[in-house]
């Protein structure tokens, strides 16, 4: 497996059809997805002493974070009035090497800020909503 580059890997947005087209999120500069997982313990008194999980069980979910500079895309305002209505939209991850996840997402947070002789920038938190799953 060879190296990726960090500026490949995108986040795109769906423009609210049933069959979506994705739209880059423009001005992104660093692209962050956690997965997560629950754990449900089974351990009992044959266990020896040793935590035991179970498979399978338990509450996944993804989260990504993105920071970028503001350049007033489409995609980017397609994002405010989405975190505005607490709305769900459809977004996807894409990696240098093809590989693409999909699922449905709530912005939790979007931040702008900006210095007085610096550009606008914004930071955002997505997280998901059922299944993430590859493209």
């Amino acid at each position: 497996m060879s190296a990726q580059k960090g500026s490949a890997f995108l986040l795109k947005i769906g423009d609210g059809s049933a069959d979506p087209a994705y739209t880059t999120v423009a001005g992104l500069r660093t692209t962050q997805m956690s997965i997560n997982g629950d754990t449900v313990v089974v351990t009992h008194k044959e266990s020896g002493g040793w935590r035991e999980l179970l498979s399978g069980a338990g509450v996944r979910s993804v989260s990504v974070s993105a920071a970028g500079i503001f350049l007033g895309s489409s995609a980017e305002n397609a994002i405010r009035t989405h975190a505005l209505a607490g709305t769900l939209e459809d977004y996807e991850l894409s990696f240098e090497d093809g590989e693409k996840l999909r699922g449905r997402f709530l912005i939790q947070r979007l931040d702008y800020a900006g210095d007085f002789n610096g550009e606008r920038n914004y930071t955002l938190q997505l997280e998901s909503s059922g299944p993430v799953l590859p493209a």
